[in-house]
C-alpha cells in the first residue's frame, strides 16, 4: 500500500470498558495501528460529536472528554494527549466550504472516547495530531458521503482519514444480554452485518446512501443513526469507485458487532 495515499477506516468503537477489557475487538484495534502506513495525521469523525453543521476541532492541545457515567474510575484516569491540528481543521474546512458545504472551526472541543478509544489502542504514544469533524443526524447519508468526498484529497497529504462508531448499536438489547457474552448472534445482526459487508465490498455507494431505506433491520440496529453516520462517510472519504474490505468483525454479547472496514 503506497504511503503517499492513506486507506480509509471505518472502526466499532463500542463501550469505554473496550479500554479495561480484553475482547476480540481490543486485540484487533491494537494491532490495526501497526498494520498501517504512519499517518501524518488523522482526521476522524466520531459518533459522539453531534452539531448542526459540519464542526472542525481546532485545539492545537485537546482535552479529554469522559462522555459516559458509571464506569470504573480507571476509565475517567486515562488520558491521550495527542496534539491538534488548527492548520488541517482550517484546510478541511476550505475543501468542505470549497464542495458547497457549509463548515466551520470550533475550538474548545476535546477528545470524546468514539475518538480516544480507539486512537489510545492504535496509537498508544499519541505523538499523531488529530483533528475530529462532527456529524449531522439530521442529515442524511448522502450528506456524509458528500463529506467524505470533499476531503479525499487530504489522503494524498498522508492524512489518514476514519469514522468511528459501532457497525450495530441497539443499546437496549445490548443491556438485556451484555451478561451474556456468549450469546448466539440473532438473525436481525447477523443480516444487517451481512448487507453492510455486500455493499461495502461492492463499493455500491449508491445503496450505502440508502440504507435506511434498502439494508435490513436497519431500525432495529440502530434506533438512531448516529453510531452508523461515521460508515459512510468514511466510504464517501476514499474517493469515486472505491471498494471495501472487511478487516475485523467479532460481537459483544451476540448483539453488538464490533466490524472494521477499510476502503481504498
Amino acid at each position: 500500500m503506497s504511503s503517499s495515499l492513506m486507506p480509509t477506516l471505518f472502526v466499532s468503537h463500542g463501550s469505554p470498558m473496550i479500554m479495561l477489557e480484553q475482547s476480540p475487538a481490543r486485540d484487533f484495534l491494537e494491532s490495526l495501528g501497526q498494520s498501517l502506513p504512519r499517518p501524518k495525521a488523522i482526521l476522524i469523525a466520531s459518533a459522539h460529536f453531534e452539531t448542526t453543521e459540519p464542526a472542525l476541532s481546532a485545539d492545537a492541545s485537546p482535552q479529554m472528554i469522559y462522555d459516559f457515567g458509571g464506569f470504573p474510575r480507571p476509565l475517567f484516569e486515562m488520558t491521550y494527549p495527542a496534539p491538534g491540528s488548527p492548520a488541517l481543521a482550517q484546510q478541511a474546512v476550505e475543501l468542505l466550504t470549497a464542495a458547497g458545504i457549509k463548515a466551520g472551526a470550533k475550538t474548545n472541543r476535546g477528545y470524546d472516547h468514539g475518538t480516544w478509544t480507539p486512537l489510545k489502542l492504535m496509537f498508544p504514544q499519541a505523538d499523531i495530531p488529530i483533528v475530529q469533524i462532527s456529524i449531522q443526524t439530521h442529515s442524511d447519508p448522502t450528506h456524509h458521503i458528500a463529506m467524505g468526498r470533499a476531503l479525499s484529497p487530504l489522503r494524498e497529504q498522508g492524512v489518514l482519514i476514519m469514522g468511528s462508531g459501532t457497525l450495530t448499536h441497539n443499546l437496549y438489547a445490548f443491556m438485556q444480554v451484555r451478561n451474556q457474552p456468549h450469546y448466539p448472534t440473532p438473525d436481525w445482526v447477523s443480516g444487517f452485518g451481512n448487507w453492510v459487508q455486500k455493499v461495502a465490498e461492492s463499493g455500491d455507494i449508491e445503496a450505502m446512501a440508502r440504507y435506511r431505506q434498502e439494508a435490513p433491520y436497519f431500525k432495529e440496529n440502530h434506533p438512531s443513526d448516529d453510531h452508523f453516520l461515521p460508515f459512510p462517510f468514511a466510504m464517501g472519504a476514499a474517493g469515486q469507485g472505491a471498494k471495501g474490505q472487511r478487516i475485523h468483525t467479532s460481537a459483544q454479547s451476540g448483539v453488538m458487532l464490533m466490524d472494521a472496514y477499510s476502503f481504498a
